[in-house]
């Protein structure tokens, strides 16, 4: 193998390892948000957990249209499997309906 790629897929690793990291220190950072009541801090978490997912997901070599579908996807099936959340709330479908508007 090449130095220069070696050295790519070495910074690629680190890079990953940091985003896993980062996950975990987001979903702490929402946990504390949410005990202390501040929306603008979970706010703020759930925003650095979905651009981290996104970010992790591009590194592992999963682009961001295809994460989209994908999560479409899984909201489809949470409809279609009548999952607690869209039978109580309709989470699920106003989801979905949100991100179809978005695209438009």
């Amino acid at each position: 193998m090449i130095p220069a790629q070696e050295s790519s897929i070495a910074k690629n690793i680190k890079v990953i390892d940091w985003l896993k990291a980062d996950l975990i220190t987001s979903v702490s950072a929402l946990f504390k948000s949410m005990l202390r009541g501040s929306e603008e801090l979970i706010l703020d978490a759930l925003a650095s957990l979905l651009i981290t997912c996104y970010v992790l997901g591009r590194r592992l070599g999963v682009s961001f249209s295809r994460l989209d579908l994908k999560v479409e996807a899984k909201l489809r099936q949470g409809i279609d499997e009548d999952h607690e959340v869209e039978r109580w709330y309709s989470d699920l479908s106003t989801l979905l309906n949100y991100l179809g508007d978005k695209k438009r």
